[in-house]
């Protein structure tokens, strides 16, 4: 039995799939009399399945070796391509955390997209996510991780431009897709250059390749930037981050999981190949410098934010800077600990945010105010949600920061100033969002807003139980370090940004007359808004490079290219409408015609020949 259960491990990413494609009658209205909610309850079936399966695989392999399991794809002329996948400890706690994060964010979809025509394909389409991104958690190839990260790819392009009769929708499904592609090139780049090195892309080939790879320090250096390309798109990291805030526009339900695990995608395989990285300590650098500059970047930026699902989104940047920073570091640990404490965390928030955007039909966060009081289970969701996004003691994040700390303290006490910075000013931020949403006086478009209905509390309220109960889950599985080993530095730096940053923000914006703080450079609030004018930047440079360049082969090509093919054809029809006047119908003089091109032919091959 045990055996079978780890041998039909690869079918837990196969759930979510065949919920997506029993999903397709609904999807294209074959079947129109039941309405698209069977479609739904499929899709939550399936993903049901996945959970029971993956929690039963889980108790086998904790405390146990890893095993794998291979399926020979292709081997000819050294290359040998494999698909395989490891189930352990990590990887299959990893895949059910995005199987629950899943089921929860679907159920909460139930309510959420329950008067839209298209609920069907939103549930298809979260099915083949769900799929992907349960697969990557498991693959233990370069080659099947990168097949698993172009279909998450291409999820996220159909669920951003979900509600495709919106003009602004159908913007930000292209740039998500295209920002990504941009990353996407150079990686592909990268596996086909370990593929030809290394002769497999299997990780623990390409860990025994690492060991003694023979190569130069600038190919090192070129392969390793190659495969941080595309996790950068991913993870929305600078510079190709303003897909992200973009791909706000889709529905609330898929922003919940883009935010928590799909952003995660990229960041995982950077874990997974980051002896690869090692090998050049300008890719570690590299790492490192793109993370903090994010990191502090997205939090800023996110404070001047007024759009509710935008400020939320951009500190999902800042976060994922900081596992840049980690990987950077060679402390994957922290790395690991960070993605599953944002995951959770982040969701929560997404899950409350999308019940005041239902409620009221606004993202506006200075048209909110007293929701306090009409929506106390989605306040206490926020509150939580914060609470554990942030180094507040003992939640989740704090023990992934005390982990960072006692990772970094002696080889990189700089990127612990980054953390606390990032940590404080989160905590603004999200002090600053409940004032102006949940505290205060009602608004007009707050006025009637009751508390949402049962099956979007539902998943709320259990994900707001379980972010307060993780920490203690996790430390009877002995993940969490005992408190004698804490120190008290580590813990009152922590607390004290984390309380900082609380307390300002409610000092600024727990007030009655809850206006908006500005600052008092009017371009500096400007330059934040408008995230340090990134997106005009590429305006007045990229774009405008590529439409120039499309210009003049425009021109090229109509007046050069058409040009020449005209030329021919007018030359050809006045040639044959000279030739029609010249022809006399006689077959004697056309045989002499023949006659004479043959012996003038001839004459010049024979003057060739004897010339040599």
């Amino acid at each position: 039995m045990e055996q079978m259960l780890l041998d039909t491990g690869w079918w837990i990413p196969c759930y979510g799939l065949v919920g997506a494609i029993l999903t397709i009658p609904w999807m294209t209205r074959l079947v129109r009399r039941t309405g698209p909610r069977p479609a739904a309850y499929l899709n939550i079936l399936m993903t049901t399945i996945s959970l029971i399966h993956g929690t039963a695989l889980f108790r086998l392999v904790w405390n146990h070796e890893p095993h794998r399991i291979v399926f020979n794809w292709l081997t000819v002329a050294g290359l040998d391509l494999n698909l395989t996948f490891e189930l352990s400890a990590v990887s299959v706690g990893a895949m059910e955390s995005v199987t629950i994060l899943s089921f929860l964010a679907q159920v909460f979809a139930l309510g959420y997209m329950e008067k839209d025509w298209a609920m069907a394909r939103f549930f298809a389409l979260v099915g083949f996510f769900e799929g992907a991104m349960s697969a990557v958690a498991i693959s233990d190839s370069l080659l099947v991780s990168y097949g698993l990260l172009e279909l998450l790819t291409l999820s996220t392009y159909l669920l951003v431009g979900f509600w495709y009769a919106q003009p602004l929708v159908v913007k930000a499904a292209r740039d998500a897709f295209l920002t990504k592609r941009a990353g996407d090139i150079l990686l592909f780049a990268g596996v086909i250059a370990l593929s030809s090195m290394a002769g497999s892309l299997d990780f623990n080939d390409l860990y025994e390749w690492c060991e003694d790879p023979k190569i130069s320090p600038l190919t090192a250096t070129l392969i390793g930037l190659a495969l941080i390309a595309g996790p950068i798109g991913k993870c929305a990291q600078f510079p190709l981050h303003l897909w992200l805030d973009e791909a706000m526009e889709g529905p609330n339900p898929a922003s919940i999981l883009r935010n928590s695990v799909v952003v995660t995608g990229g960041a995982y395989i950077l874990i997974k190949v980051h002896p690869i990285l090692y090998l050049s300590p300008i890719v570690m650098n590299t790492l490192m410098v793109i993370g903090t500059v994010t990191a502090i970047g997205a939090t800023l930026v996110s404070i001047a934010q007024i759009d509710i699902k935008r400020t939320i989104s951009y500190s999902t940047s800042a976060y994922l800077g900081l596992v840049f920073i980690a990987i950077g570091a060679k402390w994957i640990s922290f790395a690991l600990f960070l993605l599953f404490a944002h995951a959770v965390a982040k969701a929560l928030i997404f899950m409350s945010i999308g019940c005041v955007i239902l409620t009221t039909n606004n993202q506006d966060i200075n048209e909110f105010g007293g929701l306090a009081k009409s929506m106390p289970a989605t306040t206490t969701a926020f509150i939580v949600g914060s609470l554990a996004m942030t180094g507040v003691f003992p939640l989740g994040g704090f023990w992934a920061f005390q982990e960072g700390f006692e990772a970094l303290r002696v080889d990189y006490p700089w990127a612990i100033a980054i953390i606390l910075i990032v940590n404080g000013l989160t905590a603004f931020n999200l002090a600053r969002v409940f004032g102006l949403v949940f505290l205060g006086k009602t608004q007009p478009k707050t006025r009637r807003a009751p508390e949402v209905a049962w099956p979007l509390a539902l998943p709320m309220v259990f994900l707001t139980v379980l972010t307060v109960l993780t920490p203690a889950v996790m430390s009877q599985l002995a993940l969490l370090p005992d408190l004698d080993d804490i120190s008290l530095l580590q813990y009152s730096s922590i607390s004290l940004s984390s309380g900082l940053g609380f307390v300002v923000g409610g000092l600024l914006y727990f007030r009655a007359d809850r206006k908006p703080v500005k600052l008092s450079v009017p371009w500096v609030q400007a330059l934040l808004a408008n995230d340090f004018y990134v997106e005009k930047l590429y305006d007045n440079t990229i774009v405008w490079s590529v439409y120039q360049l499309s210009q003049v082969t425009a021109w090229i090509d109509r007046y050069v290219v058409d040009g020449l093919v005209n030329l021919v054809g007018f030359a050809t029809i006045f040639s044959s409408e000279s030739l029609k006047y010249g022809a006399s119908g006689q077959v004697q003089s056309y045989v002499l015609t023949i006659a004479v091109g043959a012996g003038l032919m001839g004459l010049t091959i024979a003057w060739l020949f004897l010339s040599l």
